[in-house]
């Protein structure tokens, strides 16, 4: 019998770094791959069908997040890009104000970006320190905002902890300033409630491939009126906001799969939240020395971060894989890198813990048995790997 006939089905909680494809979306995509093949910018019959198809598809997209028109909404191909946009835009529309304000714990997407404006002197960036827990401090945002300030760039919510942003008040804040506001939403998008149409969000980022939609596509939300550089030249699609032949299949998913998170919402994420704490509570009863990441009562449903003493949580998630369950060490963009996590590094987090972080993040999808199977591997994977461990502090001594 081969390996793969042993291997028990997959127990799936890598959810923050990519969802399964919900096979409803991908029924509503064949379409658009098989017959429903045609530009939407043609005038034929066959494009204004597919043109149907893309202005249906803004107004699912649309309703997810509250916006006030669907003509707010920009297709991207993702949240790296619509995050780039945003920033790159306010630099060039803000006239002389060339300040950054973002936090210290945000995706590689922003602080890539950030410290490569910084590094050839386009902007100056202030990195907003985070407490103990993943919270902002506040005291130091409202310290950085100033007339020099083109824009402010901030996460809803951290896709390695999944620690919660009060975006609605920073947004107040920088308006305040005169800033623009862009919220990276990528991980908040589907799994909580937003309405940035009672809020003063400028920008907003979602993508679809975290809510069980496909990958390759996502969306700006630019708020009604404001001008918006594009960062793609080329035709007029978009409104002029970003060029190229519309990906008219992933959109039509992108589509589906907002529509889908939106009905689904409230059912699923209250479902969702009880595995996560139970997945917690049994963790933390077995392996007492092991500690939760974030702040617990300000986070998103499906995420939970433990960080377990003196284990490489890398040789945790290889234990697990051989388990067949698929966990993560933290953002899916910074795998294979030998620094420990930036967000851990700027909570503080004891150095006998770094290296140990190991995230869990659920979906729809994810049923109490996966859960026990978790905790049942989890707990014998922890006690081999403490047999042998030694402490951090010798071992990178």
């Amino acid at each position: 019998m081969t390996d793969m006939c042993k291997q028990k089905p997959w127990v799936y909680l890598d959810n923050n770094a990519t969802t399964r494809t919900d096979p409803r979306v991908v029924e509503a995509m064949l379409p658009f791959l098989r017959d429903e093949y045609a530009n939407p910018s043609s005038l034929h019959d066959l494009g204004v069908t597919a043109k149907g198809a893309v202005r249906a598809a803004r107004g699912q997209v649309s309703a997810l997040i509250g916006a006030e028109r669907d003509s707010d909404i920009v297709f991207t191909s993702g949240g790296s890009e619509s995050n780039n946009t945003a920033i790159l835009s306010a630099l060039e529309t803000q006239g002389e104000r060339s300040e950054i304000v973002t936090s210290a714990v945000e995706h590689p997407a922003v602080l890539a970006l950030c410290a490569q404006l910084e590094n050839t002197g386009r902007a100056k960036i202030h990195r907003i320190p985070v407490d103990g827990q993943g919270d902002l401090i506040l005291n130091a945002y409202r310290k950085a905002l100033s007339e020099r300030t083109a824009l402010v760039s901030v996460q809803w919510a951290n896709n390695e902890t999944g620690v919660l942003f009060p975006v609605e008040m920073l947004a107040s804040m920088a308006h305040a300033s005169e800033a623009l506001f862009h919220c990276d939403a990528v991980q908040a998008a589907g799994r909580v409630a937003i309405n940035v149409k009672e809020t003063e969000i400028d920008m907003l980022s979602i993508s679809a491939h975290k809510m069980h939609g496909p990958k390759g596509i996502g969306a700006l939300y630019v708020r009604n009126g404001m001008k918006l550089a594009p960062l793609i030249h080329g035709g007029h699609q978009e409104r002029g906001r970003r060029a190229g032949t519309e990906n008219t299949p992933a959109i039509v998913g992108f589509g589906v799969a907002a529509k889908l998170a939106a009905q689904e919402l409230q059912h699923d994420m209250n479902r969702i939240s009880l595995l996560r704490d139970y997945l917690e509570r049994e963790i933390l009863r077995l392996v007492p020395t092991a500690i939760r990441v974030g702040d617990r009562c300000n986070c998103l449903p499906n995420t939970l971060n433990i960080a377990f003493e003196n284990i490489e949580a890398d040789s945790i998630l290889l234990m697990l894989n051989r388990e067949s369950i698929a966990a993560s060490s933290g953002s899916a963009c910074t795998s294979g890198s030998l620094n420990p996590s930036h967000v851990l590094t700027a909570m503080k987090i004891p150095f006998s813990h770094l290296r140990g972080s190991v995230r869990f993040s659920l979906s729809r999808e994810n049923s109490d048995y996966d859960v026990d199977r978790v905790i049942e591997v989890l707990q014998h994977v922890v006690s081999d790997l403490q047999t042998d461990s030694v402490p951090m502090e010798a071992a990178y001594a």
